[in-house]
């Protein structure tokens, strides 16, 4: 039995799963320090399934800590960044383009020093030892807790990072050590601001995942704990600590991989309502589609796997601001969030909100609909004009045909969409839509990715692709998996007729079931 926890900006919520049966499922509001809206929401699942906690076997949970923190400049270390990149790198500095309030939060130390590779493996410029050691000895007397070392091509090559971490931790055994092999694909500045960005939250992922085992451990649950990645699928707690920024998309994939669990569905758009955005994004072959552009998180260009999601403020709590003659000014994009239970006119608060038009319209029964205001029914029929519109839109943007697509409406603020919409084969709300992204941490496997640029005039291509499909696999392992379960769910190609010979850029994905004792 597995208990899947996802924390939203509304709400937080909880799941117990066994097999393919939701058993039980409990929505709490999302507390101000998160942890206590997590044992709130696991004690309610709990006790409606009548469930003790030696039952459950994993815990797996979804959680917005590292990118509020992010978005929100707070418990960031400062950051040394050791640049592997000889004349290479000294066009454009580490964290350039970067928002000044975070470079001023995170610093700017750096070093450029001597090293990098070629794309097919071979040394840019020789590594230097003694360069690197100094470099670390200066962040030491500077007191930094957390070093980025980042090195041209080293997804290829991961040697002269390795070598360097192992210089660091020589010099400053304390100071933690984020290499970017680990984390990013083949471009150099986004993987480098990545590894910065997971160095910078070295502190506060030790802090949570520590908080979170201690939560846990005070309600007599023993379980191994896992945490949802970007790419839908799960890490164990310990590789989470070390690699936090795998983690800042994981809301909205969670949501998409419980709505494919929940409806057997595999290639459909997903829109995730909750009670401050709506997330759309797009199902393929069960699994979010992955964004092919730079993703920008907190103000920052990263190139880690990240959900192709849109997001639009339009949720159950979005604000519907009126004129003083009653007319409609404007629908959100702000949000009551989590005070959704307090400010609302339905919960008696004085926030006309989305939840108070959908109860008001007979969409949804909940709360006291006699504390709603009179709406004139012009009023009534602009706003509910303006929700379709909104989601209308957003599906038009996501999907990559002109045909209709099925839509899976999940998450609570589901009941703001009509029964039909425009460009959808039709609207599909399983059992168990408003917990669905809880639902999505429960079920879901482990998985790694890698990015590689070969020379098939050097390299056989069925080698290549062994090669890559063991290390993917060996990734997995680490990550939590089974490895007699591992298996191979996605391979990219992409020819690159600007580099010489017959040169292709593979990127492969694997999957893998949970190995119950790996976190």
């Amino acid at each position: 039995m597995r208990l899947g926890i996802d924390v939203g900006g509304t709400n937080t919520d909880a799941v117990l799963v066994a097999g393919r049966t939701v058993l039980a499922s409990a929505k709490r509001p999302t507390t101000g320090d998160v942890s206590s809206g997590i044992v709130n929401a696991t004690r309610a699942v709990l006790d409606a399934a009548a469930v003790s906690t030696s039952a459950i076997e994993g815990v797996m949970i979804g959680t917005t800590h590292f990118v509020n923190a992010l978005v929100e400049r707070k418990g960031l270390l400062g950051v040394g960044v050791l640049r592997l990149a000889g004349a290479a790198g000294e066009a454009l500095p580490p964290m350039s383009g970067w928002p000044d309030d975070l470079k001023r939060c995170i610093g700017g130390t750096s070093f450029q020093l001597p090293g990098g590779y070629e794309f097919d493996g071979q040394e840019n410029t020789l590594f230097n030892e003694n360069a690197v050691r100094d470099a670390a000895l200066q962040l030491r007397r500077k007191g930094l807790q957390s070093i980025a070392i980042s090195c041209v091509f080293s997804p290829i090559n991961r040697s002269m990072e390795q070598r360097a971490a192992a210089l660091v931790k020589e010099v400053a055994p304390d100071i933690a050590v984020t290499m970017s092999s680990a984390l990013g694909r083949i471009g150099f500045l986004e993987r480098e601001n990545a590894t910065i960005l997971n160095a910078a939250l070295a502190r506060v992922a030790r802090h949570v995942m520590a908080s979170f085992s201690a939560a846990f451990a005070e309600m007599g649950i023993n379980a191994p704990l896992y945490v949802s990645q970007n790419d839908g699928t799960l890490i164990s707690a310990k590789y989470a600590a070390q690699y936090p920024v795998l983690t800042l998309g994981s809301g909205p994939t969670n949501s998409m991989r419980g709505a494919a669990f929940l409806t057997g569905i595999h290639d459909a758009i997903v829109m995730d309502i909750g009670g401050t955005t709506t997330d759309i994004g797009a199902l393929v072959h069960g699994f979010p589609r992955e964004s092919s552009i730079a993703v920008n998180i907190g103000g920052v260009r990263t190139n880690f796997r990240m959900p192709d999601v849109l997001s639009i403020g339009l949720g159950g709590g979005t604000r519907i601001h009126l004129d003083d003659d009653g007319d409609v000014r404007a629908i959100g994009p702000d949000s009551v969030g989590y005070q959704l239970a307090k400010d609302a006119y339905l919960f008696g608060g004085n926030t006309l909100t989305a939840s108070d038009i959908a109860v008001k319209a007979g969409l949804a029964s909940f709360g006291d609909p006699a504390r709603i205001p009179s709406l004139q029914p012009a009023v009534m029929e602009k706003i509910l004009a303006r929700f379709r519109q909104t989601l209308e839109d957003g599906i038009d943007r996501m999907k990559t045909a002109a045909a209709d697509v099925p839509v899976v409406l999940v998450g609570g603020g589901s009941i703001l969409v009509p029964p039909e919409l425009k460009g959808a084969s039709r609207v599909i709300k399983p059992d168990h839509a408003a917990v669905a992204n809880a639902v999505g941490a429960a079920i879901a496997q482990v998985g790694a990715e890698v990015d590689r640029i070969v020379a098939y005039d050097h390299q056989e291509r069925a080698v290549a692709l062994q090669d890559i499909e063991r290390e993917a696999t060996a990734q997995a392992v680490a990550a939590g998996a089974d490895a007699n379960t591992v298996r191979l769910v996605d391979v990219e190609e992409t020819y690159l007729s600007y580099f010489p010979g017959n040169t292709v850029q593979i990127r492969a994905k694997v999957v893998g079931d949970l190995a119950m004792s790996a976190a």
